[in-house]
C-alpha cells in the first residue's frame, strides 16, 4: 500500500496525539472474529480475522522421523504464503522474505511455548513420529499479519485430530480420533511505534507511514516466550518493558476473549 504524504502526515499527527484514523486508542484492537473447521481436507483449521485482515491457518498430520537430537518428540513444520490477491504489493511465486519471517515468529511462538505436547506424538521412538505442517495463508492484508497469523495457528492446533492409524503405521484419514495435546495458547502481539507513542493492530496504513516492529509472545501465565524486533526499529530498555506489559494485557484479553473454555480446561490441568 503507497500512502500519499499529505495522509502520512495527517496518521502521525493524529499519533502525536493519541489517535487513530478509526477511533481506536493506541492500544486497542480491531474486532477479532474466528471460523473453525473452514477447510475438509485438513486435520484442524481456522479462519481469524482482525478487521479487515484475514489469515487462515490449517494443519495437517503426517508420520515421519523425528530429529535425530529429540528421537522421543513430533516434529513441527510451519510455513506461510501471502496470496497475490491478499495485497497489490503480493506477487505470486515463491515465499518472500515477509511470509519467511512470518512463518518463524509463529513458529518460534508455538514451539518454545510448548503448546504442543511433542512428545505424545511419538509412535515408535527414533522411528515414526507424528508431524504436524502448519500452513498460513493471508487472504487480505490489513495490517498486523504476524498477530493474525498467530491466532489463526494456535485455533487450528486447537481444532486439529490425529488420524486414526494402522498397526502397520498406515494413515486413515477419513477417520480421526484423538484432539492434538494442547498445553498451551501463545499469543503474538505485535507493537510498532512513532516517536514515544507505542501502538497495537495497526492496520495497512499504519503500517505504511511507520517504521519496525516489534512482536511479543506470551504464555498463559504472561511469561514470554518469544521476541521478534525487525525492520530497524530501535528501542530503549523502558519502550521494551512498556511493549511487554502491553502484548502480555493484550494477549490476557484475547485468550479470556476467543479460547475461554480451553483456557479453563489448561489452568485446571
Amino acid at each position: 500500500m503507497m500512502s500519499s504524504k499529505l495522509t502520512a502526515e495527517y496518521v502521525r499527527s493524529l499519533i502525536e496525539r493519541g489517535k487513530r484514523l478509526d477511533g481506536r486508542k493506541l492500544d486497542e484492537f480491531r474486532e477479532i472474529k474466528i471460523n473453525y473447521g473452514v477447510s475438509e481436507k485438513a486435520e484442524g483449521s481456522a479462519e481469524v480475522m482482525i478487521g479487515n485482515t484475514r489469515v487462515v491457518a490449517g494443519v495437517k498430520m503426517d508420520i515421519g522421523e523425528p530429529y535425530p537430537d529429540m528421537p522421543n518428540k513430533g516434529v513441527l513444520v510451519t510455513s506461510a504464503e501471502f496470496l497475490a490477491m491478499a495485497a497489490p504489493e503480493f506477487e505470486p511465486g515463491l515465499p518472500g522474505e515477509n511470509a519467511i519471517e512470518l512463518a518463524r515468529v509463529v513458529d518460534r511462538g508455538v514451539r518454545e511455548s510448548g503448546a504442543i505436547d511433542l512428545e505424545k506424538l511419538c509412535l515408535v521412538e527414533g522411528e515414526k513420529v507424528w508431524v504436524v505442517f502448519l500452513d498460513i495463508f493471508v487472504l487480505n492484508h490489513d495490517g498486523n499479519l504476524i498477530d493474525a497469523a498467530g491466532i489463526a495457528a494456535i485455533a487450528a492446533l486447537l481444532n486439529a485430530k490425529l488420524p486414526k492409524i494402522t498397526e502397520d503405521y498406515e494413515i486413515v484419514r477419513d477417520e480421526l480420533t484423538d484432539p492434538l495435546p494442547i498445553k498451551d495458547i501463545p499469543i503474538p502481539i505485535t507493537i510498532r511505534k512513532y516517536g514515544e507513542h507505542l501502538l497495537l493492530d495497526t492496520t495497512a496504513l499504519e503500517e505504511d507511514v511507520l517504521t519496525g516492529k516489534f512482536t511479543v509472545t506470551t504464555k498463559i501465565n504472561g511469561n514470554i516466550c518469544a521476541m521478534q524486533l525487525s525492520d530497524g526499529m530501535s528501542m530503549t530498555k523502558d519502550e521494551v518493558l512498556q511493549a511487554a506489559r502491553m502484548a502480555r494485557d493484550a494477549a490476557t484479553k484475547i485468550r479470556e476473549k476467543l479460547f475461554k473454555d480451553k483456557l479453563k480446561e489448561l489452568k485446571k490441568a
